[in-house]
């Protein structure tokens, strides 16, 4: 796996999505700190063997088996020393409600997938998450995601993912909790 560059391809995927955006709007700020954010948000996948990069480096997905957490505290901390004081108090709002939406029960968690913007429409995420659930499936494990891209919603759902709620603070676009039932 190089997490290189799945690093640099979710780094290109995200610069669109609306979340991380909302977050960080300058260009300069958002690709100085980004690739922090999916070490940090994801990073443990590298290690356990569950980050997905497709074969010709256009989307990576980032999976967290059971028991494995992303690092709230960096995230936090990322969040707080590169967003505008102005949604300092929206944001914490965002990871509270994520954190209440969060399945407590044993599950896999996507905390991203993205594909490079020049490669979507393709299949490549589909393909990257058609991989990653025989390993959720096999489990008989429940996985979680959040989106706050529209856009996205019809590829989790073709996936068996169900909205379960919305999560929204201030002036923050909308957060989607997904959730799809053991197989």
């Amino acid at each position: 796996m190089d997490q290189a560059s799945a690093i640099c391809v979710l780094t290109l995927a995200f610069s669109s999505d609306p979340m991380a955006r909302w977050s960080l709007p300058d260009p300069a700020k958002y690709l100085a700190i980004f690739s922090s954010i999916v070490k940090a948000f994801g990073g443990s996948a590298f290690g356990k063997g569950t980050a997905y990069i497709a074969s010709d480096i256009s989307g990576a997905a980032l999976w967290l088996p059971p028991g494995a957490k992303s690092d709230e505290e960096s995230l936090k901390r990322l969040f707080d020393e590169n967003t505008d004081n102005s949604i300092k108090k929206d944001m914490q709002g965002i990871f509270e409600q994520m954190e209440a939406f969060h399945p407590t029960e044993p599950h896999w968690y996507l905390p991203m997938i993205g594909v490079d913007p020049t490669h979507q429409g393709a299949g490549v995420g589909s393909a990257l998450m058609t991989e990653a659930l025989k390993a959720v499936d096999r489990d008989g494990s429940i996985a979680y995601l959040e989106s706050s891209n529209p856009r996205n919603i019809s590829l989790y759902e073709r996936h068996g993912f169900e909205v379960i709620g919305e999560i929204q603070s201030g002036s923050s676009p909308i957060v989607r909790p997904m959730l799809r039932k053991a197989r």
